[in-house]
């Protein structure tokens, strides 16, 4: 199994995502030792000096000049995560809990937080041994760190909170003894350091990298199907124009729609037509798609350099120089989660808008509705209303969290950038918009039967072949709930993406593009 030296290694979104369902396999060089050794050598004598330094050897927040005695240096810990332990509401997918155990371990073992090794090797066994501790959704303003959820994520450490063991949550000191282990004995600042810091905030952000890049690469294939459904012009998307205004996610989108759409014959079927111009929806898909791309890319790369970080307070270098600054601070990742939500949402609008174009009935060939029997039947009509519900929705998700910002700790936290509230909306509307892509290439396939016997190019075919496996076609009014959900499976799932790329390798054709590299995590 490929192995990631936490600490020292390079983390992504996708290795970290890796790390969290154990495809890869988390190790401590003996560098990585050393360095967590000597970090915590160093508080420890911290501890025992006369020198006030935050949060070793004093009180927190407002009580920061409270002068506390080393005898007392474990109680202070252990009251830090009993006390911000206040989270409510849904416990995080454990996915996400997961994610935090992965990402706080790699911030700890680069030796600046004083951590002991044992404090880590027991996260480690924990994520190890799939003991998913329970984290509330709710609590966290994304400053000093994700304070509440990440109490909760380490109160198992003292024998404190529950786990997630055997299909259910349970006390984690059952879990701790039935493995003959008992609770730890908290040392100087590691309290602080477990919940100083930003691992629930950029969990979601890795899982927004990963479902974000899924529904962009499925809005190319549900626009291309479009286009065919829609007997839509190609030449908006031709190489020469994207290289007047040459952004690379409006060229990956043009390309790809391009190889998407080659040797199609309802493409070519229509090629000399008089129409002059196809509605935006259809003809700016690289601009708006493209945007949401370029969006991501920022994403991706802010992420990555946060999970790469040290977000602890106080920063260990030395026994003689700790510094108290502001890493636990979300704002850097805050206001890029916030960027989330508006590109995944303009996604969703466009979709929605292809839907109701491809129901208007002006496509020759293309019934209004989708449907040749309407009056009696409603055809495809309903389908849209819950498009324009969920595209609505996302519009409410997209104010700013980060344009937000309530004083805590009695004003000495008097700015917090509110990414935890940013990171759960982005994922709410991202799972909106894969929502409103499977309906769309329910309707797309619909518009793409009245095409027939014309096919499309080899890709497209399969995908389409693919669709009508699973969802046959309407022919008059049915429940066609099951249908959606069915679309919708296919879109999380990653099936159709899957399947491009096999019929590109297989038939020799593209899928990829010359961008695609630069759009990996």
């Amino acid at each position: 199994m490929i192995t990631f030296n936490f600490g020292q290694d390079h983390l992504t979104a996708s290795k970290a995502i890796q790390l969290a369902r154990k495809e890869i396999k988390g190790v401590f060089s003996e560098e990585t030792v050393q360095k967590i050794e000597k970090s915590a050598a160093a508080v420890a004598k911290i501890a025992q000096g006369e020198k006030a330094v935050y949060g070793i050897n004093t009180g927190f927040g407002p009580l920061c000049t409270s002068k506390i005695s080393s005898k007392d240096t474990t109680t202070l810990q252990e009251n830090l995560l009993k006390s911000h332990a206040v989270g409510v509401g849904e416990p995080v997918d454990l996915e996400i809990a997961k994610l935090m155990m992965v990402l706080k371990i790699h911030a700890l073992a680069q030796g600046f937080s004083g951590i002991r090794l044992e404090t880590i090797q027991r996260i480690h066994w924990m994520l190890e041994n799939d003991l998913t501790p329970l984290v509330p959704i709710q609590g966290s303003v994304g400053a000093s760190g994700d304070l509440a959820p990440l109490s909760h994520l380490f109160l198992p450490l003292i024998g404190l909170g529950k786990i997630w063991h055997q299909g259910k949550f349970v006390s984690s000191s059952e879990v701790l003894k039935e493995h003959s282990l008992k609770p730890l004995t908290l040392g100087p600042k590691e309290g602080l350091a477990l919940i100083n810091g930003t691992q629930f905030m950029a969990a979601h952000g890795m899982k927004i990298v990963e479902r974000l890049h899924n529904i962009l690469t499925h809005a190319s294939i549900s626009g291309a199907m479009m286009i065919e459904g829609l007997m839509g012009s190609v030449k908006p998307f031709s190489e020469e124009l994207h290289q007047l205004r040459p952004f690379v996610g409006n060229q990956h989108v043009a390309q790809t729609i391009l190889n998407l759409l080659h040797e199609s014959e309802i493409v070519n079927s229509h090629i000399n037509c008089a129409r002059v111009q196809d509605p935006y929806s259809l003809r700016c898909m690289p601009q708006v798609h493209g945007a949401s791309w370029n969006a991501w890319l920022h994403i991706k790369d802010t992420l990555e350099i946060e999970i790469n970080s040290v977000t602890d307070n106080p920063v260990v270098f030395d026994e003689n120089n700790t510094i108290s600054g502001g890493h636990f601070h979300g704002q850097p990742i805050a206001m890029t989660l916030d960027y989330a939500c508006l590109a995944a949402s303009e996604i969703g609008n466009i979709s929605d808008r292809r839907i109701y174009l491809s129901i208007e009935g002006d496509t020759p060939g293309v019934p209004k509705l989708l449907l040749k029997e309407t009056g009696l039947n409603s055809g495809l009509m309903i389908p849209q209303y819950t498009t324009a519900a969920l595209a609505s929705e996302n519009k409410g998700l997209c104010f700013p969290a980060s344009a937000d910002s309530i004083p805590t700790s009695l004003g000495q936290e008097d700015h917090v950038s509110m990414g935890s509230i940013g990171g759960r909306k982005a994922l709410r509307v991202i799972e909106n918009v894969e929502k409103i892509l499977g309906i769309e290439i329910f309707y797309a396939a619909q518009a793409m039967d009245y095409h027939q016997p014309m096919k499309s190019g080899k890709i497209m075919t399969a995908i389409y072949e693919k669709v009508r496996e699973l969802i046959p076609p309407v022919v008059s009014d049915r429940v066609m709930n099951d249908d959606m959900e069915t679309a919708i499976s296919l879109i999380r799932s990653g099936e159709l993406v899957n399947l491009a790329h096999e019929v590109a390798k297989n038939e020799g054709t593209q899928f990829e593009t010359e961008w695609s590299s630069i759009f990996q995590y």
